[in-house]
């Protein structure tokens, strides 16, 4: 079935959907923001497509992807250094050409036709002073995900009327799962018996840069003595 719809796909919608490889799977493609809605139209109401179930909607950030912030392409016998230090805006890494993203964001949906029996994911790009419309009046299911995505990731989907936090607190700061969002957080929560409610505060917790790996020699290395 998935080559059937992908010929099917190719042959009529060819200028709109751009195929992702992913070697295995259900078809992927990608659209450019401007087409996003047509093209969830097409795919919802075009009857040889009649995906009538939106699975998912997430969010992805890869402002960090492709970067390293240590050489990995080849490894001692030892294996690799847990010590590394943390991103920062101002170091100067280089970036895996083969890795790097077109977008700071994307908004990906997994498809599916309960009558036809297919499955697709579709992919959208987009920056990050960019937003994506919703597709809530098409699948409604996408209400929760898409207030999901907008939590964690901070995209807007414009028109959405409900557009407000999901899983974090109602003061929270940030959107926790943007690659430059702190493990920490930016604030801590505590209840203050003085104040009778719970007060927020600057985290207290020090970053800190993981300590390196301990090669012992030892029975438990291929080097090691053989016991004790």
């Amino acid at each position: 079935m998935s080559s059937e719809l992908q010929s099917y796909i190719e042959k009529n919608y060819g200028s709109i959907f751009t195929p992702i490889p992913t070697g295995k799977g259900h078809p992927t493609y990608e659209c450019e923001i401007n087409h996003y809605l047509e093209v969830c139209e097409l795919l919802k109401n075009d009857p040889n497509f009649d995906f009538d179930t939106l699975i998912d909607l997430c969010g992805i950030d890869y402002l960090h992807y492709g970067l390293d912030e240590w050489s990995s392409e080849l490894a001692s016998k030892e294996g690799f250094s847990r010590g590394a230090s943390r991103l920062d805006e101002n170091l100067n890494l280089e970036r895996n050409t083969k890795l790097k993203p077109r977008s700071r964001f994307a908004v990906q949906l997994q498809l599916l036709s309960v009558s036809k029996n297919h499955r697709l994911s579709l992919k959208v790009y987009l920056n990050d002073d960019e937003s994506i419309p919703t597709i809530k009046h098409i699948w409604t299911s996408v209400d929760w995900f898409e207030r999901e995505a907008f939590d964690l990731f901070g995209i807007i989907f414009i028109g959405h009327e409900d557009l407000r936090r999901i899983l974090t607190d109602y003061g929270f700061s940030g959107h926790p799962f943007r690659k430059d969002f702190p493990v920490s957080g930016y604030s801590e929560v505590r209840y203050d018996p003085q104040q009778g409610r719970v007060v927020y505060e600057p985290v207290s917790i020090e970053p800190r840069v993981q300590i390196p790996k301990t090669i012992r020699d030892d029975s438990r290395y291929e080097s090691g003595s053989g016991g004790d």
